[in-house]
């Protein structure tokens, strides 16, 4: 086990909520599921307690908690996508009965936050040329799921007046 690993926690769901993530990022898997040895807040003696996996090659711990842990978006998962089909199929997966919010981020339906960030975003916005940098902030600062076409015409400076994408 690595020295740190985040522990996402769930009041009942972590083997769902896993086993859907596994099954979107490249390079994931299950590595162990450890069962309750008694009742606990989250299930009877068996039900699973603990799941560790690997998410785009990085170890994670679930946890079913039993109660409700309020959700916050001071700490995320940001996924590099390679393109708006990357883009398109985890933002519509993850957001499925979750909360969509602006500039890429979303809480799935058991409360963890996401970022869903296209590979060029970082580059366009890291462009020495300070205007086109500028105008990738502001096209990103108008959408909510991002936009590969609208950030790339931002950034080439072809999106007409605002840059904004929906």
């Amino acid at each position: 086990m690595d020295k740190v690993t985040p522990c996402l926690w769930f009041v009942s769901a972590a083997q769902e909520a896993v086993e859907l993530y596994v099954s979107l990022v490249p390079g994931s898997r299950i590595t162990r599921i450890q069962h309750s040895l008694t009742d606990t807040p989250a299930g009877p003696a068996g039900s699973v307690l603990v799941i560790e996996f690997i998410l785009g090659g990085r170890p994670f711990m679930a946890l079913n908690g039993g109660v409700p842990m309020p959700g916050s978006g001071v700490v995320s998962l940001s996924v590099d996508c390679a393109d708006q089909a990357e883009v398109d199929g985890l933002w519509d997966a993850l957001s499925a009965g979750g909360t969509i919010h602006a500039c890429g981020w979303l809480a799935d339906r058991w409360g963890i936050t996401w970022q869903i960030v296209p590979s060029v975003l970082p580059r366009y916005l890291g462009d020495p040329d300070r205007a086109r940098a500028t105008r990738v902030m502001q096209a990103m600062m108008g959408m909510v799921k991002l936009d590969v076409a609208a950030l790339t015409r931002a950034w080439e400076g072809t999106a007409g007046d605002d840059g904004k994408s929906g």
